[in-house]
């Protein structure tokens, strides 16, 4: 008997919908299974035939072949094991196959004959729901994640035995999971907690406002690392294109537990700097996303920026300019999203105290060897690059109560409003995302501002990108101030935070020159 059943494959982080064809006939007893299937896939047949016996179902000596088409798309993962188990169990009798029409089925089998969770549940409610598909049946774990999609059935199963009686007879399943609300920020973190650091504050909230690429630097304890680790807390909140997203990336990475629906804040990755290149862009052996793609919509802090190798620094210029990335492996390539925000930290030096030459024990060569691991067009495409001074013991001990967390991200979200308002159906979210059309038309300037960014881009030797990068910053600032034209002080205050472009340098001759 021939039957036919719906499911899907992980491709990337999509999902796309394929047959489990199935035909159990008389003849000599084999299983056997094609389709262009990874060894994964191959392996279901020891637990489809386990599963089926020790859920109570009888399978007699039959010659099965199980094709999963189309051939051309490489099948990876184990979440093919339900829907095999289903069209063999239908071969055989024991499925009203009639039942299952318009219905995608996913899901891993145990030996017992249970469901087990598996990775992507989300991108193949989507990859269902795009294809006019009405129902998915899935594990049970998953189903608060399938649900988070609107407009298609989702029903969750324990069991094989429970989804065949579903499957046939309709009995009623009860979807009690836990509501949990998923969290990848510390939400007590709150920038009251700062003290000092005004300049340092001004300039995160420029950065957030506009999605701007953010670089600090400063000695040991100055308070770096506490401001990156609190700037999820100013971001605009993600709409629910963008759960969806974010959730989507997660859940084919396995990162989201069974209770989890749709991450609600904005992802925080600080990988170590010890991470290869391969782990921050993404790839290996199965094309798999990488920190740029997991810090997608949200921040990539990368703590002690001279620390790590140049050519894994390398490889962030791509996706920060195109807000996406490429991997290429032998079953495919696939393209990933990475629309995050950079923020890096760094010393000034390796010992870290630069310019205090009492305490910095660093030579000039050895100032330059540190700082060039970060290249000159890495550091182009950050449009933010500020000194964080050492903390004075007044502004320990002043009392002085500093903005929290949610009066600053009132003024990023008015300006991100605005930015919205001007940018409607154009694809662009933010300042920082304009192309060279987008600068010429969005971030126009009077006589008097362009004679002064002249002298500007004369005097600071920019380059095209870095002076493109220098009015986008002035256009977010001017947003910020609700101001619709960029005036001199949005410039200048711009131009400030591009005075450490040629970092390696300036430091290099400044060292001389204080030692002399």
């Amino acid at each position: 008997m021939f039957c036919r059943v719906s499911s899907a494959v992980i491709c990337g982080i999509d999902s796309s919908i394929v047959n489990v064809e199935a035909d159990v006939s008389n003849g000599m007893p084999l299983f056997e299974m094609v389709g262009d299937l990874s060894p994964h896939v191959k392996e279901a047949k020891g637990r489809v035939r386990t599963g089926i016996k020790n859920s109570g179902y009888e399978m007699s000596a039959k010659h099965i072949v199980v094709n999963i088409s189309p051939a051309n798309i490489r099948k990876e993962g184990t979440l093919l094991d339900l829907p095999i188990a289903i069209s063999v169990m239908a071969g055989y009798g024991y499925v009203k196959l009639e039942n299952l029409e318009k219905t995608v089925i996913a899901g891993e089998l145990s030996l017992d004959g249970s469901i087990n969770p598996v990775a992507g549940i989300i991108a193949v409610v989507i990859a269902a729901k795009e294809a006019g598909y009405k129902k998915c049946i899935i594990p049970y774990n998953n189903v608060k994640e399938g649900k988070a999609i609107k407009g298609i059935e989702v029903v969750g199963v324990s069991s094989l035995k429970q989804a065949v009686d579903y499957i046939n007879d309709g009995i009623t399943i009860k979807q009690d999971y836990e509501e949990k609300k998923e969290t990848y920020i510390e939400e007590f973190l709150d920038f009251c907690e700062i003290n000092g650091q005004e300049a340092a504050k001004r300039a995160v909230e420029v950065a957030v406002a506009g999605l701007h690429n953010f670089l600090m630097i400063g000695s040991p304890g100055a308070g770096k690392t506490m401001i990156a680790k609190r700037i999820p807390t100013i971001m605009p909140d993600l709409s629910e294109e963008e759960m969806i997203e974010v959730t989507k990336v997660y859940s084919i990475s396995n990162l989201i537990d069974s209770n989890s629906g749709m991450i609600k804040n904005r992802p925080f990755r600080s990988p170590h700097h010890t991470i290869t290149a391969t782990s921050l862009a993404g790839g290996g052996a199965k094309g798999k996303p990488g920190e740029v793609t997991l810090a997608n919509k949200g921040v990539l802090f990368l703590d002690e920026l001279s620390e790590f190798d140049r050519n894994v620094l390398e490889v962030l210029r791509q996706p920060l300019e195109e807000k996406m990335v490429s991997v290429s492996r032998i079953h495919g390539k696939y393209t990933y999203p990475a629309n995050f925000m950079l923020v890096a930290a760094t010393n000034p030096c390796k010992c870290g105290y630069y310019p205090d030459i009492s305490k910095c024990t660093c030579t000039p060569k050895e100032i330059s060897r540190y700082f060039g691991k970060i290249s000159g067009p890495l550091l182009d495409r950050i449009d933010i690059c500020i000194d964080v001074p050492k903390v004075e013991y007044n502004d320990i001990v002043t009392g002085r109560k500093s903005e929290t967390s949610n009066e600053i991200k009132k003024r990023v979200e008015a300006a991100y409003e605005l930015q919205k308002e001007r940018y409607k159906n154009t694809g662009i979210s933010y300042n920082s995302e304009l192309n060279i059309a987008g600068v010429k038309e969005y971030c126009r300037l009077g006589k008097r501002e362009t004679e002064y960014m002249g002298k500007v881009f004369d005097k600071m030797n920019l380059s095209v990108r870095s002076y493109h990068r220098v009015l986008k910053t002035a256009r977010t600032i001017a947003d910020l101030a609700e101001e619709k034209d960029i005036n001199i002080n949005h410039i200048s205050e711009a131009v400030c935070y591009k005075l450490t472009e040629n970092l390696g340098l300036m430091k290099i001759v400044l060292m001389r020159h204080t030692k002399q």
